[in-house]
Order: structure tokens, then sequence, then C-alpha cells
């Protein structure tokens, strides 16, 4: 998984027409609201208007998600972060909110309930934890 990235959007959440434009985005790197438009109209059953399509984009990049460049008369939509950086990014939002509602009891239950193979991933999570840790420590 990727490292936390510098660059964060200031709103994690997302509903769904952002999620499949952001998809989009992360597969095309680069893309004008056409393109966007056009490539989720190859669904014949979907109905959008080009303008939601603008609206949303606008969204995303106050969301911090997108940054936009004029070029000419089209607009170029980018991704702050990659695909990736953003996983890495939901999963450290959830795990803090796991955290910030636990106590060590609670976590230690939810731990003694997994199953071998969870318990393994611990295990490794851990030991990478650990090593990083080290290498900071000593580079």
């Amino acid at each position: 998984m990727a490292p936390l990235p510098d660059a964060r959007p200031n709103r994690l959440s997302l509903g769904p027409l952002e999620t499949e434009i952001l998809e989009i985005l992360w597969e095309f790197r680069t893309a004008t609201t056409k393109d966007i438009y056009e490539r989720i109209l190859t669904d014949p059953d979907r109905e959008l208007t080009y303008s939601s399509v603008t609206t949303v984009l606008r969204r995303l990049t106050q969301k911090g998600w997108l940054i936009c460049d004029e070029e000419g008369r089209a607009f170029e939509w980018k991704p702050v972060v990659s695909k990736e950086e953003a996983q890495s990014l939901e999963a450290h939002n959830r795990l803090q909110k796991f955290l910030s509602v636990s106590t060590p009891e609670i976590i230690a239950a939810f731990a003694d309930s997994l199953d071998q193979n969870s318990l393994e991933q611990l295990q490794a999570i851990m030991s990478r934890i650990q090593e990083v840790r080290r290498q900071r420590r000593n580079p």
C-alpha cells in the first residue's frame, strides 16, 4: 500500500458519482469534462447531463481531490492523489476512527475474535511498523 501522501483532500467522503468520476480520472490520469461525460455515457442506460458532470468535478476540486488546468477553452482535470494513495488515506481514516472509539480492552476482545489469517495479518503489520521505526532511528 502506498504511504500517506503529502497532499491530502480536505474532505474524504465521496458520493457515488464523485467516486465514479474519480475512478475515470485515475484511469485517464488527466481528462476534460467532455472526456469524462462521454465515458460515463458509454453505458446506454445512463442518463446524465453535461452540467452535472461539471458540477461534480467542481465539487471534487473544492474537496481537494482534483486540480483543474484551463487548456484553451477546455478544462483539464487531474487527481491530486493516486488511487493507491487514496486507499491509504481511507485505511488510515478508518483506523483512526476505530482507535478513537476503542479502549485497549475492546481492541483486545476484537483481536481475540479474529480468524488465523487475520491474526497473521496483524502480526505482519506489527512487524512492518517495527521495521519502519528501526529504519527511521538508524538511517
